[in-house]
């Protein structure tokens, strides 16, 4: 049982990491001349932004299933 909860710990961290690295990288777009925000959420996501995108994903569900888990054991 322990080693599930420090899984869901490292988890979470990760999680909150990259939700807020996804935060950083779209406010930053108006700064350097980036789409305004009627059109900030229609965009393509491409390079690192799509990585950290479907990462962010991938740790959702990750996090999802431990927890599952931890309820069973």
């Amino acid at each position: 049982m322990t080693l599930l909860t420090y899984v869901q710990i490292i988890l979470a961290v990760l999680l909150v990491a990259a939700i807020l690295i996804q935060k950083a990288e779209a406010s930053s777009g108006g700064i350097f001349g980036g789409a305004d925000n009627w059109n900030s959420a229609y965009h393509t996501r491409r390079g690192s932004e799509k990585v950290i995108f479907n990462v962010t994903i991938i740790l959702a569900i990750l996090f999802a299933v431990v927890c599952v888990l931890a309820l069973f054991f």
